[in-house]
């Protein structure tokens, strides 16, 4: 009694063993038994299995078997079961080349040492022309082919241009006209230009107010002052005198000796110092400072040749007539 109690055990635990090692299931499954050349196919590896087992699979690079080449690569997809089992799917996109029948063999699935094998495949690759190889001719290379210019399709874009330019024209229009009471379109004035004589009084206040001098900037205050009578006669006597010497500059003026000789040596002495100041580094008292920017407006007071407006034009004209 005691043997046939070892017996059935024995016989139980190797079939728990046997069941154990069957607990996980492979299919392999194509969706089509048959494709044309170059055409693609899905071939799939189901594996039921525990959900804490690690099943070891077969690894592909590029290729299945012989011809049945990977053109995507592996895709994995895990569903649980009702059974509480996993279904684990492996799909590879696969293409072929060559007109034959091709054989795809088992392929083994690991689990604990104990291996499953998928069943065998077979996909026919079918041609769907037949080549006449025979009637084959080499022909000439053909030219690049120019296509005609395509006008209504630019035609077409040319107004859908035009039609958003005019629609934002509008907008621009009601918004400017209706909504901000302004006119559509605004004259720029230009900006009035003043006499050379203002100018220069304008520029000598400020270099007045600055007071250079009296901050040790003896050099800077005398060129700012001569670059002003400079500007000043090239504007009222069209004398190109920014790049002449001081010496060149009284000559061309040599005339004011006999019309306004103050106005001549007025020039003279602020001419004379800055030169002092530029070039010999002289220290002008504070009295010759002054004496040069007093010398300065006495200078344009006295040449400046002033504009008629033309109102005041107008009134000379009808006061001459009454005349």
């Amino acid at each position: 009694m005691r043997k046939i109690l070892i017996y059935c055990f024995i016989f139980a635990s190797s079939f728990f063993v046997d069941l154990f090692a069957q607990n996980i299931t492979v299919t392999a499954r194509i969706d089509s038994t048959m494709m044309w050349i170059g055409s693609q196919t899905k071939l799939s590896f189901e594996i039921s299995q525990q959900p804490n087992q690690k099943v070891i699979v077969p690894l592909f690079s590029d290729t299945i078997v012989g011809g049945l080449e990977i053109v995507e690569p592996l895709k994995s997809d895990t569903v649980s079961s009702p059974d509480g089992h996993l279904l684990v799917t492996q799909s590879y996109t696969v293409t072929a080349f060559e007109d034959s029948l091709l054989y795809i063999p088992p392929y083994p699935f690991v689990l604990n040492g104990d291996t499953v094998w998928s069943k065998s495949l077979s996909l026919k690759v079918v041609q769907p022309f037949q080549i006449d190889t025979a009637s084959n001719q080499i022909a000439d290379i053909k030219p690049v082919f120019t296509p005609k210019f395509y006008w209504i399709g630019v035609l077409k874009k040319v107004l859908i241009v035009l039609a958003i330019i005019a629609i934002l024209f509008v907008l621009f229009f009601i918004i400017r006209r209706f909504i901000q009471k302004k006119p559509v379109f605004t004259a720029s004035t230009p900006a009035p230009v003043l006499p050379p004589y203002e100018v220069a009084i304008a520029k000598l206040d400020k270099i007045k107010q600055q007071k250079l001098w009296q901050q040790n900037r003896s050099k800077e205050y005398h060129t700012e002052l001569t670059d002003v009578i400079r500007e000043y006669i090239e504007r009222t006597f069209d004398i190109p005198c920014m790049e002449m010497t001081s010496e060149e500059i009284l000559e061309h003026l040599n005339h004011l000796k006999f019309e306004t000789k103050p106005a001549y040596l007025a020039l003279l002495q602020i001419l004379r110092l800055a030169d002092l100041v530029k070039f010999a580094k002289w220290n002008p008292a504070t009295d010759e400072h002054e004496l040069s920017l007093n010398n300065a407006y006495l200078f344009i007071n006295q040449t400046k040749i002033e504009e008629v407006k033309p109102s005041e034009e107008g009134n000379e004209d009808t006061t001459d007539r009454l005349n």
